[in-house]
């Protein structure tokens, strides 16, 4: 059995560590610059990111989590979640921990009179994508994902 909680700032290492195993799924362990104290910062002090996890009620052990922030629409003139990440164990998926994660956090979306609930997902992930769209997510085709990393912040500004 496993509740769905807020997360709390004594989850914080726990919750790092489940970061860290998805870039290991993902391929993207060299990408992970911030550690658990980081991750407390942004989610207990910095007003920005929050998380939701899913939690083992026999083991106490965190065994999933999402972890989101707001948006907006200008369209919309109001706001929306944007889920950054989105793991379970690999244990534990299959049980609808991935699914009550997703859910709760619509339900966030929806109590706070959000616009739109939205993320990204690998196009090799399939397994994820077939989850998704199950759960009734579109995929947004004709959009592309752009991004300027931090190392290139400066020469972006030069141009």
């Amino acid at each position: 059995m496993y509740k769905i909680r807020e997360a709390v700032r004594q989850d914080s290492k726990a919750v790092f560590g489940l970061i860290y195993a998805l870039a290991e799924y993902e391929k993207m362990t060299d990408q992970v610059t911030g550690d658990a104290k980081d991750l407390e910062a942004l989610l207990f002090e910095s007003g920005v990111g929050h998380c939701l996890v899913a939690e083992d009620t026999d083991s106490g052990e965190i065994i999933g989590f999402a972890l989101w922030f707001y948006n907006l629409s200008t369209f919309k003139c109001r706001p929306g979640i944007y889920l950054e990440d989105l793991f379970v164990l690999p244990e534990r998926r299959g049980g609808g921990v991935g699914k009550e994660l997703l859910q709760a956090l619509c339900a966030i979306a929806r109590e706070q009179g959000c616009g739109r609930y939205e993320w990204c997902c690998l196009d090799w992930n399939t397994p994820s994508l077939d989850f998704y769209h199950h759960m009734g997510a579109v995929s947004l085709d004709e959009w592309i994902h752009l991004r300027v990393d931090e190392s290139k912040f400066d020469e972006f500004i030069a141009k």
